[in-house]
């Protein structure tokens, strides 16, 4: 069973975003059943490094558009980016020495940050992205 469940209710409509955060909700269920299937440190360590890479290349294209579009959002958004970054590097490390388990509370932290942040966050910029012709 899925961690995340992808409906419609977290489409910012921009398709280029759309697909990116379906290909992130993917990628964290994938690591969510990595985890209760308690596959090997080495398996794991994969899907967090895809994890971090593809969060960084999504954050990259919504502040590409920030920038040419001159969303007034910009400044808060691209902090909660880091944030993330930050706090998901940290995990990444801890779990690479081994001082850190994959546990239920990582999964939460992924999810909730996930959800909240498509639904609060990158919903306040798609009427602004739309008006401007992109979607």
């Amino acid at each position: 069973m899925a961690l995340i469940e992808w409906d419609n209710s977290l489409n910012v409509n921009i398709a280029e975003i759309d697909k990116q955060h379906q290909k992130l909700v993917s990628m964290i269920n994938e690591l969510n059943e990595a985890m209760i299937k308690r596959q090997g440190k080495d398996i794991v360590g994969k899907i967090i490094e895809g994890l971090v890479s593809y969060a960084g290349t999504h954050f990259a294209t919504e502040e590409k558009y920030f920038d040419m579009y001159r969303y007034p959002g910009a400044l808060s958004h691209k902090k909660e980016h880091a944030d993330f970054v930050k706090r998901v590097g940290e995990f990444q490390e801890g779990f690479k020495n081994g001082n850190l388990a994959l546990t239920i509370e990582v999964m939460r932290f992924l999810k909730d940050w996930l959800t909240k942040h498509i639904m609060g966050t990158d919903k306040k910029y798609g009427p602004f992205f739309n008006e401007k012709g992109l979607r």
